[in-house]
């Protein structure tokens, strides 16, 4: 019986190649690049794989909107998008931010304190340590790290965090972005809402300039959808950060949308105060025990309004509710893109404001009187392109109700904000979280959804450890809280400077400064921070003063900050 050969692994194929009489030499090549291609799909295949299963980030912050603003929490204007996050998702009541714009954007990207990322002094351009102006090296940002761990990094809106080239988002992890360098610009044309001339841009890095008619809002969502297509089937991530300068003053918007509010707010700012503080309350984002504070020094009651003036106003509100109706039209754009190309159900979305609601004016400040050359604030012409209208003190506390006071200051009125979490990591749907976050939170996060360790060094530079604890825990349901009961939150800037553990906090706003003028609030009673403690409670305001001064030292303060070059 003749034998049947068994061939070996592979001999079929060396007996065809044999055939061909290849030389030795070139069948080695040919294998060696054979096997390397097939370990190079292989490899390309498992990345794209694993690349697929870490979700896209989208970080949308809205520039100084109220904390009862929304619908979902509580508020009259229509944001029918931004509330469907929040049914998805995780409303937080107690998200804490800085009190100004940068030092929230330095905090944000950071991960840390904004004298450690060098925002100590908004508009402060030094050599001293905390107040460059600019993000420094002693911190990684999260495009940074998010870019080196594959992810695409997408940029649009409004920077705040440096204009010379090595501070710019190019510089900074962003892969492609249109930035604002300036705190504020008009918009729709690319006349400076803050100087004489224009507004800076750039894009990917390169001075770029606004074109007139196009409208902040709908122009960096249309940014923002772009870039994300350009690389919208390549398998990997992205992080997609829309920084919106609405609603910023200048209050500037298509009539379309601030018509359907016309006579809401007829009956004044503190009717409307009052209105947000029954409406938190029914939506169970604030307790039902809480009350309104005092107003603020500079707000007129509204009974000593003229009728004229109490047009005008009601006609500045209108203004603002449609910049926040657009907002939420152009986030809807955004999640309805992201599900057309298939990248909804992998997004974790995070919504929130940068600080309170603002109360400058700065087309009345004798600072800025230049602005008034290119301006008007004239009724008829309010909500246009050349109108510059801010709604101030009056309505900002309405928008900051039930805390007290608004941005700028360390009080809960200018650091306490909306945020809405929703995405895969979510699996709470529709609940309200009371107990504290910061945005310190949100780097640790974003680097447990990317699968990043966050580093010691970065770029040949020692890095700060970051501040915050990731949400995911919380977010998935493996705990019930973020934070120990003792956990410490502080911040200053510019002698606005308040430091929490657990409910206690010390706040204070008077300046200058002085250490003295601390008051202590009990804010499991006091939301509103209304009743001083620091003579009832001498042990508790003693030991938070100590904790002050430790933080005081670590994070270098300067009182007072040390001034501009």
């Amino acid at each position: 019986m003749k034998k049947t050969r068994r061939l070996k692994p592979g001999h079929w194929f060396f007996r065809k190649v044999n055939h061909c009489r290849l030389p030795k030499y070139a069948l080695y090549v040919f294998l060696t690049v054979l096997l390397i291609g097939i370990y190079i799909s292989c490899s390309e295949r498992g990345n794209k794989k694993e690349n697929s299963k870490r979700a896209n980030i989208v970080l949308i912050v809205a520039d100084d909107l109220g904390y009862g603003d929304i619908g979902c929490y509580g508020g009259e204007i229509e944001t029918p998008n931004i509330d469907a996050l929040a049914t998805k998702g995780i409303r937080f009541s107690s998200f804490h931010t800085a009190p100004m714009c940068a030092p929230t954007r330095a905090m944000l990207l950071s991960g840390n304190d904004n004298h450690i990322a060098g925002m100590g002094g908004q508009g402060t351009v030094t050599k001293e340590f905390g107040y460059e102006g600019r993000l420094t090296n002693r911190i990684a940002t999260i495009p940074e790290l998010l870019r080196d761990a594959g992810y695409h990094t997408y940029m649009a809106g409004k920077w705040h965090l440096g204009k010379e080239p090595e501070s710019n988002p190019h510089k900074k992890g962003f892969e492609h972005s249109f930035a604002l360098l300036d705190g504020a610009g008009n918009h729709y044309t690319n006349q400076s809402a803050l100087k004489d001339g224009l507004s800076d841009y750039t894009e990917d890095g390169d001075p770029t300039s606004w074109t007139d008619g196009n409208y902040s809002t709908d122009f960096y969502t249309d940014k923002l959808i772009g870039y994300i297509d350009t690389n919208k089937d390549d398998g990997r991530p992205f992080f997609a950060y829309v920084a919106y300068t609405s609603p910023h003053w200048p209050l500037q918007v298509d009539k379309k949308y601030w018509a359907k509010y016309k006579g809401l707010y007829d009956d004044g700012y503190e009717n409307l105060k009052e209105r947000r503080l029954n409406s938190l309350k029914r939506m169970g984002i604030i307790p039902t025990n809480a009350t309104l504070p005092p107003s603020h020094e500079e707000v007129r009651p509204w009974d000593s309004l003229s009728a004229d003036e109490k047009v005008r106003e009601a006609r500045k509100m209108e203004l603002y509710a449609g910049m926040v109706d657009n907002l939420d039209y152009n986030i809807g754009r955004l999640i309805e893109h992201l599900k057309k190309i298939g990248k909804y159900n992998n997004t974790l979305f995070v919504f929130m404001s940068d600080n309170g609601a603002a109360h400058r004016d700065f087309l009345h400040n004798e600072s800025y009187s230049s602005l008034k050359e290119y301006y008007n604030d004239d009724y008829d012409n309010m909500g246009n392109a050349d109108s510059y209208i801010s709604y101030g003190p009056q309505w900002a506390e309405a928008g900051s109700s039930p805390f007290r006071y608004f941005k700028d200051y360390a009080t809960e009125g200018g650091i306490n904000t909306t945020m809405i979490i929703s995405g895969p990591q979510v699996k709470k749907e529709n609940e309200i979280h009371h107990g504290f976050t910061s945005l310190l939170d949100l780097a640790p996060t974003f680097y447990e959804v990317a699968d990043v360790t966050y580093p010691e060094s970065y770029k040949g530079h020692k890095v700060y450890p970051l501040r915050g604890s990731s949400l995911i825990p919380f977010l998935s349901g493996e705990t019930d809280s973020i934070h120990p009961s003792d956990y410490i939150f502080a911040i200053e800037h510019y002698g606005n400077a308040m430091l929490r553990k657990g409910n206690w906090k010390i706040t204070n706003y008077i300046r200058p400064f002085d250490i003295n003028n601390f008051a202590l609030f009990d804010l499991s009673s006091d939301i509103g921070e209304q009743i001083d403690l620091k003579e009832s409670e001498p042990e508790k305001y003693q030991e938070l003063l100590g904790l002050w001064k430790k933080f005081s030292e670590e994070v270098k303060i300067q009182l007072p900050a040390p001034s501009e070059e």
